[in-house]
């Protein structure tokens, strides 16, 4: 089990390890390359306050909920946050078991408004027994051969 966790701000390339029963297990923060904006990626559109936007909400009905949402786009075009994946690799004795993504889960919010990123690290032990299973099956059929 991972239990460091990933960093409150990740990075691309950011890493977590762990060694279960002589395996060394690896959990890499890659961008994700379907990087669509939010109001592309999600409903379709976003709350805005451009009259030309789909998503135009008039001045009056500004609430707590679109001032956060405006905040969320702005950090999105500042490129404080983007979307990633999170990806388990294994070895033993430095050696991959199994493939770089293999193991992986896309289309997470890294680094998004008010989130500690605690979900990264979630995923990374999502993924582990996975990818110690392919592992396992890497080295019976090494063993095999």
């Amino acid at each position: 089990m991972f239990t460091k966790p990933f960093d409150k701000y990740a990075c691309v390339g950011d890493k977590i390890t762990c060694e279960v029963d002589g395996f060394a297990a690896t959990a890499t923060v890659y961008r994700d390359d379907y990087s669509d904006a939010p109001d592309k990626h999600d409903d379709g559109f976003w709350p805005s306050n451009d009259p030309k936007a789909a998503g135009y909400v008039l001045p009056e009905n500004y609430d707590d909920e679109f001032l956060k949402a405006l905040r969320v786009m702005q950090a999105w075009k500042d490129d404080r946050w983007f979307y990633c994946g999170v990806a388990v690799t294994v070895e033993r004795a430095d050696i991959a078991l199994n493939g770089k993504y293999a193991n992986a889960l896309w289309g997470i919010d890294c680094n998004y408004p008010g989130s500690d990123n605690a979900y990264l690290s979630e995923v990374a032990n999502e993924l582990l027994s996975e990818a110690l299973d392919a592992a396992k099956a890497s080295v019976g059929k090494l063993c095999a051969a």
